[in-house]
């Protein structure tokens, strides 16, 4: 099994009115998604997650709430995601081979950004449980 880990950044919007989602494009799948990424030997789900975070959209952030785990197949093998809800605390993004795009957008524009159907369920679960 892989073992990964992300979350569902988010940070307070314009002028104080609701959150944006931060979301990257991966040009080798063309997709928009959540910052994750695959653990390193030895790392903890929760440094995992706030490292791809770092590395993919240049933002250190601060762990939430747990979001529910993700399991599925990726080129024939296993997958399983842990993610959180995070808040951005700041960074700069800069684009790299793994990750060309980043996106702050509402809530109401990232989901149908998003491209598979598990991402916009961790975003429905992080605007219903309005622990950001």
């Amino acid at each position: 099994m892989i073992l990964a880990a992300g979350c569902v950044l988010w940070r307070p919007g314009p002028e104080g009115q609701g959150i944006e989602i931060a979301l990257v494009h991966r040009p080798k799948y063309d997709d928009w998604s959540h910052p994750k990424g695959k653990l390193k030997r030895g790392e903890s789900a929760r440094a995992c997650a706030l490292r791809e975070v770092l590395e993919e959209t240049g933002q250190s952030c601060e762990l939430g709430q747990s979001l529910p785990t993700v399991h599925y197949l990726a080129n024939g093998r296993l997958k399983e995601v842990t993610y959180w809800a995070a808040r951005a605390l700041g960074g700069t993004f800069a684009p790299s081979r793994e990750v060309d795009v980043m996106a702050w957008l509402p809530p109401a524009a990232a989901r149908p950004r998003l491209t598979q159907p598990r991402d916009r369920e961790l975003l429905d679960v992080l605007l219903e449980t309005a622990a950001h």
